[in-house]
């Protein structure tokens, strides 16, 4: 038996005999030099207690994001900000379109009272579409979305994302947005939220060091909201010292990368032109959205047949509204694609 949280995301490498990991969505260029000479120097004053305020590390960015120092918390992690929003909100009916990442569902089932799903269409490659405007009423506390959706890379349309705004101001409705994967996206294929907020909104914005910089095992969120309220409200309920100073110094560091940032995004791209090529080839069906993954479509024992020639991807059997055959694979460098694709072709007999 192992002790610990039920963990069904990609990236477990430790219990898998594996050669390459196309499971975790994480820029396959790793981390920055910058980043982790920072650590190092961090790591001679591992003595001294953080700074529990992060205030270096949200001076920065705020010169990043445009938000203000006080409209920006840090976390342990993407998904400590998760479970410290829904347990501040305590949401008594929480919209949830799916599928998607299976982590608001978790904070849901521990701090929330009622959720309901809506399943997206796969005939519409699971895209949100207008039709959750309805479904979004006074009765209903939250909606949790993520732009671009985990784990089929759709964006919400641009102007649809205003309009959820628009509805949920309408209906006193929170509206909790993801974009952890909107900066490892290429230009243009998703709109930020952040400009359309006004004072007061009852809007939560996530983001993550995690994927574009190669931070997962720091473990560095941040969100940002317009609502001081629910900030002070999240801040009075997590642990002092929540974000080491390994992690804060990393983050400063990285938001000092943007010429690497740009470069690394540029090929990744140019590497998904690859994968997508390869797999019309083989005729895999599949939906390429716009962010570093792709998701493969009804292929049947694919998990596990890739499994045995010691490739991990990530299969999507655990999300709502998806089945055994649906997968998810990373973008990583072109020799590590060649390898993918060829043994693509070997098990698939083409």
């Amino acid at each position: 038996m192992i002790i610990g949280n039920n963990y069904g995301h990609g990236g477990d490498i430790y219990r898998n005999k594996i050669s390459l990991d196309f499971s975790a969505n994480v820029n396959p260029y790793g981390t920055p030099e910058a980043v982790k000479e920072a650590i190092r120097k961090a790591a001679d004053n591992v003595a001294v207690y953080p700074d529990p305020y992060c205030g270096e590390l949200r001076k920065k960015l705020s010169a990043h994001t445009g938000a203000s120092e006080d409209e920006i918390i840090c976390g342990n992690g993407a998904a400590e900000i998760i479970f410290q929003f829904v347990e501040a909100l305590r949401p008594g009916k929480t919209l949830l379109p799916v599928p998607s990442f299976s982590e608001y569902e978790s904070a849901l089932k521990v701090y929330g009272k009622e959720v309901e799903l809506y399943l997206l269409k796969r005939e519409n490659g699971f895209a949100l579409t207008d039709d959750i405007l309805e479904r979004i009423t006074e009765d209903t506390d939250l909606i949790m979305l993520c732009n671009p959706n985990n784990p089929t890379g759709q964006p919400i349309d641009g102007g649809l994302l205003f309009r959820i705004l628009s509805r949920c101001r309408e209906t006193g409705t929170w509206l909790f947005l993801d974009e952890c994967f909107i900066s490892l996206t290429e230009e243009g294929s998703c709109k930020y939220l952040y400009p359309q907020l006004r004072e007061g909104d009852r809007v939560f914005l996530l983001n993550a060091f995690t994927k574009l910089y190669g931070m997962a095992g720091v473990r560095l969120g941040y969100g940002i909201s317009k609502n001081k309220e629910m900030l002070e409200r999240m801040c009075s309920i997590v642990q002092p010292w929540n974000v080491s100073a390994l992690a804060q110094a990393a983050g400063c560091a990285a938001l000092g990368c943007e010429e690497w940032a740009d470069e690394t995004r540029r090929r990744i791209f140019d590497e998904k032109k690859y994968l997508l090529a390869e797999l019309e080839a083989l005729g895999i069906e599949h939906i390429g959205g716009v962010a570093n993954f792709i998701m493969l479509c009804k292929v049947p024992g694919l998990y596990e047949k890739m499994l045995e020639k010691g490739i991990l991807i990530r299969s999507c059997a655990n999300y709502h509204g998806l089945e055994d055959g649906d997968c998810r694979i990373a973008v990583k460098k072109h020799e590590e694609n060649v390898e993918l694709i060829e043994a693509l072709k070997e098990v698939l007999g083409a």
